[in-house]
């Protein structure tokens, strides 16, 4: 099936690893020419190699002035942007009492704020050709509250608005505006959420407790992801805007 993606333009934010290389991944696979920003650059460079990417940049988007630069290094080396993936994220604490407030603003900067400035960096390139692709990574706690990670909730849950706001802001302008909610994946992340030294119990029983969520009884992988926020890019999706899409094994049906 054509998908239409053959030669468009797509920047993907924390494309390095895990989730954000399998998203870079699907869209180059397509014929995409796909730009990846992450902090680190030998691993971006590893990443490029291997998919085939046109570009990257290697920079902490919680710095300010980055997601500007991230947006701006996409721009030139490829020409345009018809898609836009916000892909990076942060777990941020796992409790809220004695809560430390640095790491509440990095979660909110990473999650929130950096997503935010990238896509307003992009709209203005997508209204010049006419329209384009907006997708981001909420998460399924960005649907339903999270024991495990209330302020990475509370901060899916404002991804996941912006997701439906945009899309009613942008509609007129042929820029469409999608998330994709995911709920456990088989990331690097993951390990970091079970493990947490201010979450209750051990990483190996918060694990076994989120699969036994999970009507398939199993963690997600990148690629199924992936593939389903790829359909949401495409041209097949082109009557699609406003959905926050859970891709969870059954857990948002419960």
């Amino acid at each position: 099936m054509d998908l239409g993606l053959k030669n468009s333009r797509a920047l993907v934010t924390a494309g390095s690893k895990g989730l954000g290389r399998a998203c870079a991944a699907v869209l180059a696979a397509e014929g995409a020419r796909v730009f990846i920003v992450s902090r680190n650059d030998a691993r971006l460079a590893d990443t490029e190699r291997e998919i085939g990417a046109a570009g990257h940049l290697a920079v902490d988007l919680a710095q300010p002035g980055s997601p500007e630069k991230a947006v701006e290094a996409a721009l030139t080396a490829l020409g345009g942007l018809d898609v836009l993936w916000n892909n990076v994220g942060h777990p941020g604490p796992g409790r809220v009492e004695d809560i430390h407030m640095d790491d509440y603003d990095m979660a909110m900067t990473l999650n929130v704020r950096s997503v935010v400035i990238t896509t307003s960096e992009a709209i203005p390139a997508m209204r010049a050709r006419g329209g384009g692709s907006v997708l981001f990574t909420s998460s399924i706690a960005g649907i339903y509250g999270s024991p495990f990670s209330p302020v990475y909730s509370a901060a899916k849950f404002g991804v996941t608005g912006l997701t439906k706001s945009l899309a009613l802001r942008l509609a007129a302008d042929k820029i469409r505006v999608n998330c994709v909610c995911p709920a456990p994946i088989d990331t690097p992340m993951l390990d970091i959420f079970m493990g947490r030294p201010d979450v209750e119990a051990n990483k190996h029983e918060n694990l076994t407790r989120m699969k036994q969520a999970v009507p398939l009884g199993r963690v997600g992988t990148p690629m199924e992801v992936a593939h389903a926020g790829l359909f949401l890019a495409s041209d097949e999706a082109s009557y699609i805007t406003g959905v926050a899409l859970p891709v969870d094994g059954g857990y948002s049906a419960r």
